[in-house]
């Protein structure tokens, strides 16, 4: 159970017990939204308030970039003002990933305009933007809002972006079209006061993919599609999922939600979450850890009796996903008899012009609808059977690739020490540099094999449900000095019997030895595994010996 004194407002405990806590009472949140635009963005970088810079801005998607040059062994020990450049990554949430090609045009123009050309393509189904002044905040905000999208709450201690499938009711082998419900959830609740302050983030998941590409699993509240025996069509509830240094998979509540009652039953679970959550300390903070002390039966009972006044109906889990990718890569049919195409970008990295080049292609191929997934892949919806093999060509001269080598279609990374003031080490060109390194040593590996490198162990890549994790560290060199390594992870997969990838024992790859490692390690498996034996069960069996 609970330790005495963790800070639970429901249990009468109202003061604040850390800093982030007092910054949270001492204004609100979302309110400095005015200040970056009547003071911030006027008087420049030197009259933010600390408070403001590395707190409240976040609630409107905004953070401090890391200062270029600032080695990873200094992550820990640096003053916030000695990591923090004057730029300012931004990040722009998007329900379900949708975007129009309106949307997609005035994003790569503030890419274009403001941020030096680059985006990177998020595995939440977001866009970040990097190099940001603040002067140009306002601007910004007014080109993004006016094509209907927002940064509101895309970082903070508050209902991060809602993540659902891709491709909702375009899908011909979904459930059934989870979009009213993942709208109407985005809708009523993205900067509503009563859930700006949350003791942490808090992850949203909504879908009806067969697929179950929205990955449950690990978010903080999911509503997974299910059809009941009677031929209904609804969601199962699992609450309790999150990565990061201590990983938790969530918990399925074995209740029923309706479609239409979505909305209220997120927002009991958000109200429970902000009442009893944890406020003491950050790291036990998630709602994963009142789940661990609770267990899905007494936090149904409270959502039930405390915040919805009613019971829900039970309901059986749905079978779990089978499938490895849930990136949906490639050519495939969709409802009507038209197809989607989605490509790979490097390793989530994306640029600007790139970005208005696809909103164009969108716009001639498709119905100008644009979809990101949670695999930091893009997909063009609703193409006439006769003009894909033209939009195949159009997206690869751009190098999008939507016949990727399996290497560069399950490589992700994270923002890495480029630009993230918690990195360690630089992700976003090793992962691009590594997944060419296989391409060249071995041509005809075709097995699925997904490997997402990490800056820190926060797991914003998900190193830890990865066949392949890698989570940067540091390592001495033979000078004495540190260079950049990465500990790994194997095995890790969501589906049927998830289970969080075993750490390889006294192993810590040097980055300029990433490829020689991650070729030997793959040529042991395809040497000693059982017919058709996926990777992750031969990671879960294998000897440390051949793990070296």
């Amino acid at each position: 159970m609970a330790r005495f004194g963790e800070g639970q407002w429901a249990l009468g405990y109202m003061e604040p017990l850390n800093k982030n806590e007092r910054m949270k009472r001492d204004a609100a949140p979302l309110e400095v939204r005015d200040r970056i635009d009547n003071i911030y963005s006027k008087q420049g970088f030197r009259s933010i308030w600390p408070d403001d810079l590395r707190g409240r801005f976040r609630w409107w998607g905004i953070y401090t970039q890391r200062r270029q040059g600032v080695p990873g062994g200094r992550t820990a020990a640096a003053e916030p003002h000695e990591l923090e450049d004057e730029f300012f990554m931004m990040r722009i949430r998007l329900a379900g990933g949708r975007l129009t090609s309106e949307q997609l045009r005035t994003i790569a123009w503030v890419s274009e305009r403001f941020g030096r050309d680059v985006a990177d393509v998020t595995d939440r189904q977001n866009i970040q933007l990097h190099w940001i002044r603040i002067e140009d905040v306002p601007r910004i905000f007014e080109a993004i809002e006016g094509v209907g999208l927002t940064t509101c709450e895309a970082c903070g201690d508050c209902p991060r972006t809602m993540i659902g499938c891709p491709l909702a009711g375009v899908d011909a082998g979904e459930l059934f079209d989870a979009t009213p419900a993942l709208l109407a959830t985005h809708q009523r609740f993205v900067g509503d006061p009563e859930f700006q302050n949350l003791p942490r983030k808090f992850k949203t998941s909504i879908s009806g993919c067969a697929q179950q590409c929205a990955q449950h699993e690990i978010n903080d509240v999911a509503f997974v599609g299910v059809r009941r025996d009677d031929g209904s069509v609804g969601f199962d509830l699992w609450v309790g999922g999150g990565l990061g240094p201590n990983p938790h998979f969530g918990k399925r509540l074995g209740a029923f939600v309706e479609m239409e009652e979505v909305p209220d039953v997120w927002a009991g679970v958000a109200g429970l979450f902000r009442d009893y959550g944890y406020r003491r300390a950050r790291n036990h903070a998630r709602i994963k850890f009142l789940m661990a002390d609770w267990g899905p039966q007494r936090m149904r009972e409270v959502l039930e009796k405390e915040y919805l006044g009613h019971s829900l109906p039970d309901c059986d889990a749905p079978p779990p996903s089978t499938t490895a990718q849930r990136d949906h890569v490639g050519v495939h049919e969709q409802k009507g008899g038209r197809a989607y195409v989605g490509f790979a970008p490097r390793a989530g990295r994306i640029y600007g012009h790139q970005l208005r080049e696809v909103a164009h292609l969108a716009d001639d191929f498709g119905s100008g609808l644009i979809r990101l997934t949670t695999q930091q892949k893009v997909v063009i919806t609703n193409v006439e059977s006769g003009a894909v093999d033209d939009l195949v060509s159009a997206l690869e001269e751009h190098d999008l690739r939507v016949n990727p080598s399996v290497f560069r279609r399950s490589t992700m990374a994270c923002t890495g020490i480029e630009f993230c003031k918690l990195a360690i080490v630089e992700t976003k060109h090793r992962a691009d540099w590594l997944y060419r390194e296989l391409e060249e040593r071995l041509p005809d590996f075709d097995e699925p094999i997904r490997i997402n490198v990490n800056g820190c162990p926060n797991s914003c890549t998900r190193f830890q449900v990865a066949d392949i994790g890698l989570m940067g560290s540091l390592i001495a060199a033979s000078d004495g000095t540190k260079v950049d390594a990465y500990q790994v992870h194997l095995g890790g997969h969501l589906g049927e019997g998830p289970a969080f990838g075993r750490k390889v024992k006294r192993v810590k790859v040097p980055a300029s030895e990433l490829a020689n490692y991650v070729e030997r390690l793959l040529r042991r498996y395809l040497a000693t595994r059982a017919d058709s034996e996926p990777f992750y069960r031969w990671a879960a069996r294998a000897s440390e010996d051949w793990l070296q």
